[in-house]
């Protein structure tokens, strides 16, 4: 109970010491955190609605831009963040109490608080440009936050490792991530692309959070590409992978 109740602690120390870091140097650190995917979607919604088209989902380019770029932002903004963890906060790896896994898990509580704060307040404004009317799956949206978060830890907590161990594995791993906003449906819906680009589409574990989180606010008609199983399985490796990385190989250490 000892050991718990330090590292609680440990960690609330470092979630404040995130927040004055990460935001607290102007007030406008805050606003950026709503005004950056605020901007995207606003942009994206008025080019498509200027062409007369209608979205592959519903009849607001707004929500269903919204819905997919938060979503596939769940997972990219939480890895993103997560990766860098340790690196940020190597000097205070030497405490013996301290561990690296603090440090992530602080990340990771700040940045889901903030994520869903921001997502919150941004569905609930794209919700009131559609007509139609709308029946919010809370069960699917949680779910599908869940995985993005899993599938971040598990990628991030390897690449912790693999990146210090291999620099050159990371400008790889940049590289061919790059398209992965693009390959993950935020701009359309996956299982309305010709076969077989359809089928690769689907095969990335990211592509089937966004679809699992705007089924909490479409009502799906037909197949729409989604397996449970696929995502359940992938994200589970990933994360086993990356804590068994991150365990066994003494990162902390080797950056001393």
């Amino acid at each position: 109970m000892n050991y718990l109740s330090t590292h609680v602690r440990i960690v609330t120390a470092f979630v404040i010491r995130e927040i004055a870091t990460r935001y607290g140097r102007s007030p406008g650190g805050y606003v950026w955190a709503l005004l950056e995917p605020v901007a995207f979607i606003a942009i994206m919604s008025f080019l498509m609605g200027s062409l007369g088209r209608l979205p592959a989902q519903g009849d607001s380019f707004t929500l269903f831009y919204a819905t997919g770029y938060l979503a596939f932002s769940m997972y990219k903004g939480m890895e993103g963040y997560l990766v860098s963890a340790v690196a940020g906060n190597k000097g205070l790896m030497s405490y013996p109490k301290v561990s690296p896994f603090d440090a992530v898990i602080a990340r990771l509580v700040l940045q889901g608080m903030t994520s869903c704060v921001v997502t919150f307040v941004i569905i609930y404004g794209a919700m009131w440009t559609t007509s139609q009317p709308i029946d919010i799956q809370w069960a699917n949206i949680v779910e599908a936050i869940a995985f993005a978060w899993i599938l971040a830890l598990g990628v991030a907590l390897g690449n912790t490792v693999l990146f210090f161990k291999f620099p050159l594995y990371q400008k790889i791993f940049d590289i061919v991530m790059r398209p992965l906003f693009l390959l993950s449906g935020v701009f359309y819906v996956p299982s309305h692309m010709p076969h077989p680009f359809s089928d690769v589409l689907l095969a990335n574990p990211v592509t089937q959070v966004v679809i699992l989180f705007r089924e909490g606010f479409y009502i799906q008609h037909g197949d729409n590409g989604f397996d449970m199983a696929f995502l359940v399985t992938t994200s589970g490796a990933l994360l086993f992978v990356g804590m068994a990385l991150f365990t066994f190989f003494p990162i902390a250490r080797a950056r001393e």
